[in-house]
């Protein structure tokens, strides 16, 4: 059952996708008729933002599927992940490239026309809706004490440079054509080749960050694995109750909760989770700091620990 943090943090990731899904359609339909080269480019952003987020969201079922299965039943959603960020980003970074090229083309050339006042108005709108989903994932992210802030920040800035430039485009090339000064005719095309160089910004990171990030979450689940594997050796465990790898520069600090008997005392809880410590760091040159914490098990109690002799029901002396 999904708690109310994470439905509140998955509302608010659907409702950007679909707010820019929408945005781009309508920028870009207005764009067209409007003759305005820097509403397409940012409907082209508006768009590349969109198809972010949806590989974000495949990219995190994909890691939630993987931790919920094992052996080769996870390969072909590992090796499937980027293919699908991949394939958005060429069909962005072909756009971004033929826009470019237009808008190069039409100053060279001396091509330029105002829009006409309906692409003002699309820009207002669409900058005030842009502005109004972002408030709410912020305050969303915020409730819910993720850290994926600074990346949404970030992400937000480059947003902002996209609204700005077709803010001067459109509305600095309308004034061109209202007071016949040709020169301000030449901003919306410029504009447009800005924001292209924004996607194609954008469409490189999204490539090198599904990459990269795919093969550092593999190494991270092969680093639990073997992580896992050795505490359940230490002799008291009885199982794993969950364990996390934050990485910290060039080092690795391990998070574990871990199942002894409920009938072991404190001080022998205690002496199981340091050796469980020394263990993984003796064995594990880049893991700096372990942190466990001990809980009773006892799903189906009374049972016949791991560490207690066939002989004896009565001590939970540590051998």
């Amino acid at each position: 059952m999904t708690s109310r943090p994470a439905a509140h943090s998955e509302a608010a990731a659907w409702t950007g996708i679909i707010n820019n899904f929408i945005l781009a359609v309508f920028k870009g339909t207005v764009g067209l008729l409007c003759d305005s080269k820097s509403l397409l480019g940012d409907a082209l952003y508006s768009a590349s933002e969109a198809a972010g987020g949806l590989a974000e969201k495949i990219q995190l079922q994909g890691t939630q599927g993987r931790r919920s299965s094992v052996g080769r039943s996870a390969q072909p959603q590992r090796e499937g992940e980027p293919l699908v960020t991949i394939m958005f980003t060429v069909f962005l970074l072909m756009g971004a490239l033929q826009m470019a090229i237009s808008s190069i083309k039409e100053m060279s050339l001396g091509e330029v026309t105002a829009p006409t006042y309906l692409a003002g108005v699309t820009v207002v709108i669409a900058v005030a809706l842009k502005e109004a989903v972002f408030q709410y994932q912020y305050r969303q992210y915020r409730k819910t004490g993720e850290d994926k802030r600074p990346a949404y920040l970030e992400s937000r800035r480059f947003s902002l440079y996209s609204s700005i430039a077709v803010l001067l485009g459109v509305f600095g090339s309308m004034a061109g054509g209202a007071l016949n000064i040709e020169a301000l005719l030449y901003l919306d095309p410029a504009a447009a080749l800005l924001i292209a160089c924004l996607v194609l910004w954008r469409g490189y990171r999204m490539v090198t960050g599904s990459i990269y990030g795919t093969l550092v979450q593999e190494l991270r689940e092969e680093d639990a694995a073997s992580f896992i594997e050795t505490v359940q050796r230490v002799h008291g465990v009885i199982m794993v109750e969950e364990l996390r790898a934050h990485e910290q520069g060039h080092y690795v600090a391990v998070e574990a909760t871990i199942c002894v008997n409920p009938r072991s005392t404190v001080l022998e809880a205690r002496d199981i989770a340091n050796r469980a410590k020394v263990l993984l760091m003796h064995r594990f040159s880049h893991v700096s700091d372990v942190h466990i914490e001990v809980i009773p098990y006892d799903p189906v109690y009374p049972y016949k620990s791991n560490h207690e002799s066939s002989s004896s029901d009565t001590t939970t002396l540590l051998q």
